[in-house]
Parts: C-alpha cells; structure tokens; sequence
C-alpha cells in the first residue's frame, strides 16, 4: 500500500469513544480484560466510574450490558473480534438481538493483519456473524478518521450495532473530520469501466488498485462500503448499470462476509459478472500482518487481477 499509515483504527476507536465519552454521560464501557489492546484504557482513564473491567468473560460481559442497556445506559462492548463474537455469539443473540437492545459491539484485532498473535484471535468469520443477527448493523471503517465517524454514528443508532476495528496502523484515506452515514456507500473514486467494492483495510488497496488499472486504460470506480448492514443497494444497482462488472475486496472469509451481502443485493436488482478477493475457506497462518497480507492474496495487485478477470467475462 502507497498511502502514509495513520493510526490503528483501534486506537482511533479509543480516542472516539473517550470524546464521547465527554458529551454523553449515558455511555459505559465494559471489556474482556484487554483494554490496553482495544484501547478502552483511555475511556477508562477518563471515566472509571463508567468502565468495567469484565475479565475474560466474554458471554457474561454480554449478559451484563444487556441488562445496562434495560436501564437506560448505551453500552460499548469491547474485546478482540475473535473472543466477543464467537464467545458472546449465544448471548447476543438471547439477550440482545431478541430484544433489540441498544448495545454496541467493538471487535478489534479484527482479520489477519493482526499478525503474529496466532490463528486463534485472528478473527475471520465475525462479520458473517454479526450480519446473520437480526436488527444487528455492521460497520467496518477503512482509517483513523472514519473510525472516528462510525464509532459517532454506532452511538446515535437506535438498536445494537458491530463494530470491526484492527491492530496495525491503516493507510489514510479520508480527511479529520469526514462523514459516515449508515447504509450509505462512499464513493471515493469515479469510474466507468467497472466496480470495486472494499472496506476495512482492503479500501485503501482497492485504491491503489483503482490507480494500477488506470494505467492501462481502465477507470474503475471505488466504493467503500463500511456500512456492511444496512447495505447500500441503490449505490450497488447504480454501479452495476453505470460499470456492468464489480469486484469485492474484504479481509474475512468470502463466506457470509460483504461479498456475499453484495452478491445478493446485485444478484436481485442488476446481476453482472463478479469477482471477489478474501479468503477462500481457509485459516490463515501465524506470521507478520503484511506478509499474511501478501500470501492470502489481501492486495492491490490481486484486486487488480480478479478486475482484469472481471473484465474479460463482462466483454465477451
């Protein structure tokens, strides 16, 4: 990646969540005994009559701001990705998503650029959870300044919400001060040739990948798409009619992720040819963030590729 590395949008996450912290005294905070990693030690700092350090109890600490929730307060739910939706899953799903309860949910370390902590907190299939949870939203910002927004937008919306955030520092892609409105795509390049659709870390590679096709004649447009669910499907059917082919890029398993989300949207409304980069039913390895990028095949030149795929089958 080409772009210069801003924060973690972890860490972003935690300096978000301590500004409103500031603004809003109904926000507490509960996290599975790893605040300095999801960075809720700087809520914590601030507020620690309204953090609660909930230990290594994922499913408890989600029974806990259920009931938070029933008293009026808006919980932020903190731990890895990996370990708050695989180990809070039964919960969230009785007490909360039944319910319709409004608590937010943070997984950090989230994909595989979580590096050399190991297969088992690289989360891969926490979206695809979050999404198979009704009344469930599900954000994924691209860099430091749309963490910021989303975590904002997590706030204001009525009902629960997932957020994913990860470890390494991200490339920078929007300005301090951007606006995220949920289920709306951003449109961050113009293009006619045809579509890719990124979030996440991969937004800044569909970037780049954007800018590699366009040396060669192909204009390819761009859209984030951090808002998982609710899903932007006027801006998917507009993409698929203006550029008749799309590609999506995601760090997460291809199945039940956002490729899948979009194939059915584009499936139902303007079905075109599709190609998707993520992992392909498999766990990763245990190995530094940008070398598992690169086996994995999470990059700009493997967007590229799948495009030029894309394209090929849109042109015959």
């Amino acid at each position: 990646m080409t772009r210069p590395l801003g924060l973690a949008t972890r860490e972003a996450y935690g300096l978000a969540l301590a500004e409103l912290g500031r603004e809003r005294p109904e926000i507490v905070v509960l996290d599975g005994d790893l605040s300095k990693s999801t960075m809720t030690k700087y809520f914590a700092k601030e507020f620690p009559d309204r953090f609660f350090n909930m230990g290594i109890a994922e499913a408890n600490m989600v029974g806990v701001a259920a009931g938070l929730a029933r008293c009026g307060k808006i919980p932020f739910v903190s731990s890895f990705a990996a370990f708050l939706m695989c180990k809070g899953f039964d919960q969230m799903r009785v007490s909360v998503a039944y319910s319709e309860l409004n608590v937010k949910f943070v997984g950090s370390h989230g994909g595989i650029s979580i590096g050399e902590d190991g297969v088992s907190q690289q989360s891969v299939e926490d979206v695809a959870l979050a999404r198979a949870l009704p009344g469930f939203a599900v954000f994924v910002p691209a860099d430091e300044h749309a963490t910021r927004a989303v975590v904002r937008a997590a706030a204001d919306h009525p009902g629960p919400c997932y957020v994913r955030v990860g470890r390494p520092k991200a490339p920078v892609v929007y300005p301090d001060g951007c606006e995220f409105r949920v289920g709306r795509a951003i449109r961050l390049r113009d293009g006619g040739d045809m579509t890719i659709v990124a979030n996440g870390l991969m937004v800044a590679a569909a970037l780049d990948a954007a800018e590699a096709l366009a040396r060669e004649g192909v204009e390819a447009r761009v859209l984030d798409m951090a808002s998982v669910k609710p899903l932007d499907e006027d801006a998917l059917e507009a993409a698929a009619r203006e550029t008749g082919a799309i590609v999506v890029a995601e760090e997460h398993l291809l199945a039940g992720g956002l490729g899948s989300a979009v194939a059915m949207s584009v499936a139902s409304r303007h079905p075109v040819p599709m190609g998707f980069v993520g992992l392909d039913d498999t766990y990763a390895e245990s190995g530094k963030p940008e070398e598992l990028l690169a086996k994995y095949g999470l990059t700009a030149e493997r967007i590229a590729e799948e495009a030029r795929r894309v394209l090929a089958r849109a042109r015959r």
